[in-house]
């Protein structure tokens, strides 16, 4: 079953490095961070996990808790956490939790369901497709997936982008042009009427075409 922005993240109970977590229920009532990883001890996953652990403090300012998966155990996650720090300069801070049997890989739809059931004799090629990104709202709704190559590290600086506007625009009656950045200028809604717009948006805006009106970001 492939999943969609908008449904609802599939809940799981599993074992992690800071113990068992029922999903739904430690994401509570803020936003979550959901990123896999084909296999431990991997050369680009392991600069990913550092450069996350560096952010960490920046998602949490957001509310946001961050989780990894990776397909192997707990107690292999416990090594390679110790190559992470001493590779990359930052203790991972946050719980990884241990897919052995792959269960959480299928439910999220990154592996077929006839993938077999044990990460044992799996290669990383074999889990290529193990690096997702999932944004979970507080309503525990998929708000944004993302999915790389092995090949390419993912940039985590523009995934706490897109959750600022993800957050901000889940607040606010807005959309975010291209390369936006936190502080910028926004777009009001199609949806807002002009009557509705000069109510909120008393000193008016910007209208390079008819359909494009353009704001300060609210609360900026």
């Amino acid at each position: 079953m492939a999943l969609r922005i908008n449904d609802e993240a599939p809940d799981f109970v599993a074992d992690t490095t800071e113990g068992s977590i029922s999903f739904h229920e430690w994401i509570g009532d803020g936003w979550a961070l959901l990123f896999s990883h084909p296999k431990d001890f991997t050369p680009v996953c392991t600069t990913e996990l550092g450069a996350v652990a560096a952010l960490e403090p920046e998602f949490s300012v957001r509310n946001c808790k961050i989780v990894g998966v990776s397909v192997d155990g707990v107690t292999d996650h416990e090594a390679w956490s110790k190559d992470i720090e001493s590779s990359q300069g930052h203790a991972v801070n946050y719980p990884l939790i241990g897919d052995p049997n792959l269960d959480i890989v299928k439910l999220y739809d990154m592996l077929p369901a006839d993938a077999g059931d044990t990460s044992a004799g799996r290669t990383a090629v074999d889990n290529a497709t193990a690096r997702s990104v999932f944004i979970v709202g507080p309503d525990k709704k998929i708000k944004a997936t993302l999915t790389y190559p092995m090949s390419t590290g993912r940039n985590f600086a523009e995934i706490l982008r897109l959750l600022d506007s993800l957050q901000l625009t889940a607040k606010e009656q807005v959309a975010t042009p291209a390369n936006w950045q936190k502080g910028d200028d926004v777009i009001i809604l199609p949806s807002v009427s002009d009557e509705d717009a000069k109510t909120k948006y008393t000193e008016g805006w910007e209208s390079p075409l008819p359909y494009i009106r353009v704001v300060k970001q609210p609360g900026e």
